[in-house]
């Protein structure tokens, strides 16, 4: 098998507010080659690295608001998040949790920090995902998918573990039923240990560094908050924990269909953006207060 090699490797970017909870760099897309054509399915991710909030007895947070033609994927490294849908879809979720949205046809929702950890405040650490929904399913029935941290497929080796949210890591299976092949992968790595990854050369494959410093293939190195993009010449690739380190890693078949985006909607078209827009407008994503 070819080795994968790094393509580039990405610092953050300045940090800008989603409403008032969430503190983000945009990886995807940017200007670092990594528009949604590249990255599919993986079409946004915006990382929330550590940032304390001070205490607020109201809950800071991104208030009702729609989508339409994908999933949103929320992963909690620290602080807690309260989410509400018009699907019915909703909970908490906490450190080392996943919450995994399929808007689908169209939802209204909100995300705010939880009200009793709003109340203290403290250290807040989050990544969230947009993924593609092939035309076929961007139509599809909404539907929510609560995933706590002890339901994650685990692969334990001497330095470590591999949490596994989608897909499957040396026979431990994620927990996320997905649309399309995804592997996401939380590497937990203690300074010194070495994993090794294969995925289809075709697959579009990224490393988020939540915590410590890596190096790839023995040679690219990439610091805290970085991103790594891998190129799609090979299939396997090695990292290795330069202290102890968390490794968010990304790979999926992409999606090759037309993309037709605008603000929440993700479609094909933009007679289908239209459309969303219109049906939004209607009341046709339901009711959310």
């Amino acid at each position: 098998m070819k080795t994968r090699t790094v393509e580039l490797v990405a610092m953050p970017r300045e940090p800008h507010f989603v409403g008032d909870g969430f503190r983000v760099h945009n990886f995807i897309p940017s200007g670092y080659h990594l528009d949604m054509e590249r990255m599919t399915p993986f079409i946004l991710l915006d990382y929330n690295s550590k940032y304390h909030f001070p205490p607020s007895e109201i809950p800071k947070g991104v208030d009702v608001h729609p989508h339409r033609g994908f999933e949103t994927v929320t992963i909690a490294y620290k602080g807690r998040v309260e989410h509400n849908d018009s699907n019915g879809g909703g909970g908490v979720i906490g450190e080392g949790d996943v919450q995994w949205m399929t808007a689908a046809s169209g939802v209204l929702h909100k995300e705010f920090h939880e009200t009793e950890w709003s109340k203290t405040g403290g250290e807040f650490q989050m990544v969230q995902l947009w993924v593609n929904l092939p035309a076929k399913d961007k139509m599809s029935a909404p539907k929510y998918q609560a995933i706590k941290n002890a339901d994650l497929g685990r692969y334990t080796f001497d330095g470590g573990e591999v949490e596994v949210i989608a897909g499957e890591y040396n026979g431990a299976k994620g927990a996320a039923s997905t649309f399309t092949p995804i592997y996401m992968l939380n590497s937990k790595m203690k300074k010194g240990a070495k994993l090794e990854f294969c995925f289809p050369e075709n697959y579009n494959t990224g490393l988020l560094v939540i915590e410590g410093s890596i190096s790839i293939n023995g040679t690219e190195k990439a610091p805290t908050d970085h991103f790594v993009l891998m190129a799609n010449d090979g299939e396997v690739f090695s990292i290795e924990a330069s202290e102890d380190a968390i490794v968010l890693v990304l790979s999926g078949e992409p999606i090759n269909e037309p993309i037709a985006a605008h603000g929440p909607f993700v479609m094909n078209t933009r007679k289908e953006l239209v459309e969303a827009w219109d049906d939004f407008q209607a009341g046709k994503f339901g009711q959310l207060s």
